[in-house]
Formats: structure tokens, C-alpha cells, sequence
């Protein structure tokens, strides 16, 4: 592609910024958003379409792209808006550099507003997205505040790192928040410019996890966060987008970017409790959920080589003065940490693949806790600890109210505030009711069809919230359905295929 001579600034030998035909007169905008940008022709423009729609106007923001050496049409796109809007900083880099990281720098680099957000170059904002979360910083003066990301997949909708957006929350400390260092991309969250760059914040030089090192960052140097409920950004994976870099980096680059994470957050030297909570993320979240359930490790022939590579990961925990396992969140990780360093590798397989496949798993309750039965292991490991487990009691209908009765099991039964009915395929679409549960875990559910008469006709899962933001079906052992026609419409509740309490909504035809 040939660009006219007079069209560039010159600014780096590395990137040039495009020369804006209008005179920009914006002097102090109130927020940056930072777009890497590479082959991304075919979402670019709802992309940059949903910064130009934000509520709080294009006067207010300063939206720095950075082509990061294009072969497709991205560079025309990005050339068109800026000639139409003096706000949006073009900069194109000389050379592609493989990771969105180095050009995000830059534009913390450029940045001249208050406040720092990024999109990426396939995703979009919601329009009001940018005003709400620069109105929460300016009122609490927090550092840094997230809200709610919706995930659109090609049947549906869900919410990402929900107990990042499940609640208002103002001026808390980041570690009061249940695994908010999970889920750091680069999305739905805002931070102070000077933040960054009193602390020299920046994306390392890595092609897979250098969002989550640098929110890492971010976090551990605010004092106070907020969140909000609010949806704030909206993740493509409704496409099967070949270009993004995490579908183009293997086992081996990923163990190693995040092994060079881990080592990062030991040198920081943290207050052993913060450490602890960032390390779990890095050692049960990265290194055993995501790491071993994936369908290239269970297809794999050379299972040998996630071992070597898991193996050197546990070799950074020997320097730790304490048993990092007894942080894991989920009690099956450790049940797979105890067959790993057995040399059971045989189970630790065998366990994986039923917990993926038994979708209906035996519940046992030894001293009012709930325990799942893996029969092919031996005890104690046999059985395993689940956080809670409710299961239908009775259930009725009556003058077109629902009525359920459960009882509950677990460590977290004193935690259950709500019951959650959501829509399977529109995250966005639920209704919540405050409940409570009694301390022998007797709890009544009783619902009124009327309030549900604005939802469409479809199927909707339902929940029992706990421990802030987690959620827990309803387990339905029989096959009955309850039915009630009302208003034209018929509320069937039924037993899902996992066996758990479910409701479907059905227009009547005459």
C-alpha cells in the first residue's frame, strides 16, 4: 500500500502518526481508547463505530489506533474515520511486532487524558459504556473500575469474569474481590493514565498472557476499585476468528509466557496473603483447569509433554515458604494435584475425562457435605469435596405462583442471597429474587408467573447464587413437569438433561 508523500508524522523510527486534515481543538479529552489493530478488516468498522456512538461524545475522547502493519484493507479504514474525526490518533507501525501488547504501549505512550481504556479491533463498546465507568472513577477517584462483559457466540450470549460485574461495589480494595485476578483482558475496564505511568506499567514482550502480567500490574498498585452491573463491552467469539494470536500460540510458547508471569509476580515481593491470591490464579486457574481441559490434551498421544511442562511449573513453587495447593478454589484440582505427584497419571486422565463427560454426577453427603463419587478411584480420593449442592425437595404449582422447597449442602450454604432464572442463549435476560435459607440449608422459592410475562418464549436455566457471585443448580431427581397456562403463554418446569431444575416459556397457538 502507497501513502502519498506529506501524509506521515514522522515521531519514531518504529511508527509514524498520520497527519489528521482537521485541526483537532480537543486539549484535555477525558478518556483514551487503545485499539491494536491487525487484518482486521472485517470488524473494524462496528469496532470503531462503537467509540464514535459513546453517549459522552466524541469531544471527549481521544481514540488512538495502531496498525500494527496490515495487509488487508485495515489500513484504508482506519485512514477514512481519521480524516473524519479530528479525535481519532492514527499510528502505524514500520513493522508487524506479533503482539498487541507493543502496540498498546505505544498508545499509553501517546495517551493525554485522565483516564485509559482499550478495544480490541473485533470487539465493541455498548454506547454508554465509556460514560459510565470515567462518572464512577470521577466520583470515587478510584483507580481503576470494571464492569460487565458480554461473550456473543454464535448461539447465544454469557457474561465473562462474572464476579467482576455481578455487584455495585465502590472503593474496595482489589483482593476483597473473589478471584478478580481471573478473566484480565483487556476489556470493560477503565484505569487512571497516571497510574500507569507513575508506575512505568506496561504489556511485556510476550505473544500470550501479557494482558493478564500487565493487569496484574495495574491491580496490585491500586489502592481502591470499583465495579459496576453495567454492560460495558461486548467480546466477539460469534466468528471463528483464525487470526486471533491465543488460536496461533501452542502448549509450549503458553506454559513459557506464563511461567515468565509466575516469576514476574515472585520478584515483586508481595504481602504474602496478596501473593497467594495472585499465585492461584497463575497455579490452579493457567496450569491445571485451563492447561489440562483442553481437547488437544486429551487427544494428545504425547501427554508426556504437558507432565515435562507442568513439572516445570511446580518447580517455582519449591521456593514458596507455604503449600500452595491448599489455596485452589476448586476441591477437584487438588484431588488431580494428589494423582499427579503420585505418577498416577493413568486416574489423572481417567479423572478428567469423567468430569467432563458425567454431566450427572452421584452426590454423597457425609456430615452435611456434599461429596462427588468418582467410583474408579480409591479412598480417600474417591471422594471429592463440591462447594454446594442443592437438591428439589417438592415443588408445585398454585394460583399461578411456583413454589419450590430445596435443601442445600456445603461449606457456603450461609452465603445464598438469590435465585437467578437467565435465559440459555441471552445472558442479559434474568430475573432475580432474594431468598433465604435457613441454618439446617431449608430453602422456599416461590415465584409469581406475573413477573415473568415480559421474557420471550424460551429456556431458562435456574440458580442458586452464593459466596458473592458463584452459582449452583437446583438438582431435580424425578422427571415430572408442572405446567400452568397463564396469560397466553405456558410455564413448563421441567428436569433438564443434567438433571436440574429448568423452565421453559411457550407462546400457546390457537
Amino acid at each position: 500500500m502507497n501513502f502519498k508523500r506529506g501524509l506521515w508524522k514522522k515521531n519514531h523510527d518504529e511508527y509514524h502518526i498520520v497527519e489528521n486534515k482537521q485541526k483537532n481543538q480537543l486539549t484535555q479529552p477525558k478518556v483514551t481508547v487503545i485499539t491494536p489493530v491487525y487484518n482486521a478488516e472485517k470488524f473494524l468498522r462496528k469496532t470503531i463505530e462503537s467509540v464514535i456512538s459513546q453517549t459522552m461524545g466524541m469531544e471527549n475522547i481521544e481514540y488512538i489506533l495502531i496498525d500494527d502493519g496490515s495487509k488487508d484493507a485495515s489500513r484504508k479504514i482506519l485512514l477514512d474515520y481519521s480524516n473524519k474525526y479530528p479525535t481519532i490518533k492514527i499510528v502505524l507501525l514500520k513493522y508487524n511486532t506479533g503482539t498487541p501488547g507493543h502496540p498498546r504501549n505505544i498508545g499509553i505512550q501517546l495517551a493525554i487524558s485522565k483516564y485509559i481504556c482499550f478495544l480490541d479491533a473485533d470487539d465493541w463498546l455498548e454506547p454508554h459504556g465509556l460514560e459510565t465507568l470515567v462518572k464512577i472513577l470521577e466520583e470515587t477517584g478510584d483507580d481503576y473500575v470494571v464492569g460487565k462483559t458480554i461473550e456473543i457466540q454464535s448461539n447465544g450470549s454469557k457474561i465473562v469474569g462474572e464476579h467482576e460485574s455481578y455487584k455495585e461495589r465502590r472503593s474496595v480494595s482489589p483482593y476483597s474481590i473473589p478471584n478478580i485476578f481471573q478473566h484480565l483482558g483487556p476489556r470493560a475496564r477503565m484505569c487512571r493514565t497516571d497510574l500507569l505511568k507513575k508506575y512505568q506499567i506496561s504489556f511485556p514482550k510476550m505473544k500470550f498472557a501479557e494482558d493478564k502480567q500487565f493487569f496484574i500490574d495495574v491491580l496490585t498498585f491500586c489502592k481502591t476499585i470499583s465495579t459496576t452491573t453495567a454492560t460495558i463491552y461486548y467480546l466477539n467469539r460469534k466468528d471463528d476468528n483464525s487470526l486471533r494470536l491465543t488460536n496461533q500460540t501452542n502448549i509450549i510458547q503458553k506454559t513459557r509466557c506464563n511461567l515468565k508471569v509466575i516469576r514476574h509476580v515472585k520478584s515483586k515481593k508481595l504481602d504474602v496473603a496478596h501473593e497467594k491470591v495472585i499465585l492461584n490464579r497463575l497455579y490452579e486457574f493457567d496450569s491445571i483447569s485451563r492447561f489440562f481441559n483442553t481437547p488437544h490434551f486429551q487427544r494428545t498421544k504425547l501427554k508426556f509433554i504437558y507432565y515435562y511442562l507442568f513439572k516445570i511449573v511446580l518447580k517455582t513453587t519449591s521456593s514458596l515458604n507455604y503449600e500452595f495447593s491448599d489455596n485452589f478454589i476448586e476441591p477437584i484440582n487438588g484431588v488431580l494435584y494428589e494423582l499427579f505427584k503420585k505418577k498416577r497419571y493413568k486416574d489423572f486422565v481417567k479423572l478428567l475425562e469423567w468430569n467432563k463427560r458425567e454431566k450427572v454426577k452421584e452426590i454423597i453427603i457425609k456430615n452435611e457435605l456434599p461429596y462427588m463419587v468418582a467410583p474408579f478411584l480409591d479412598e480417600p480420593l474417591r471422594f471429592i469435596p463440591t462447594s454446594l449442592y442443592a437438591e428439589l425437595k417438592e415443588e408445585c404449582i398454585l394460583e399461578d405462583k411456583y413454589i419450590l422447597h430445596f435443601k442445600v449442602y456445603g461449606s457456603y450454604v450461609h452465603s445464598i442471597n438469590e435465585v437467578i432464572i437467565r435465559n440459555s442463549k441471552n445472558a442479559l435476560l434474568e430475573y432475580v429474587q432474594p431468598i433465604t435459607v435457613d441454618k439446617e440449608g431449608n430453602g422456599k422459592f416461590r415465584l409469581d408467573l406475573e413477573l415473568l410475562e415480559h421474557f420471550p418464549p424460551s429456556n431458562y436455566s435456574i440458580f442458586l447464587r452464593f459466596n458473592d457471585y458463584r452459582k449452583v443448580n437446583i438438582r431435580k431427581l424425578d422427571t415430572r413437569t408442572y405446567k400452568e397456562t397463564f396469560q397466553n403463554r405456558e410455564y413448563i418446569f421441567y428436569q433438564t438433561v443434567y438433571s436440574n431444575v429448568g423452565l421453559k416459556i411457550v407462546k400457546e397457538t390457537n
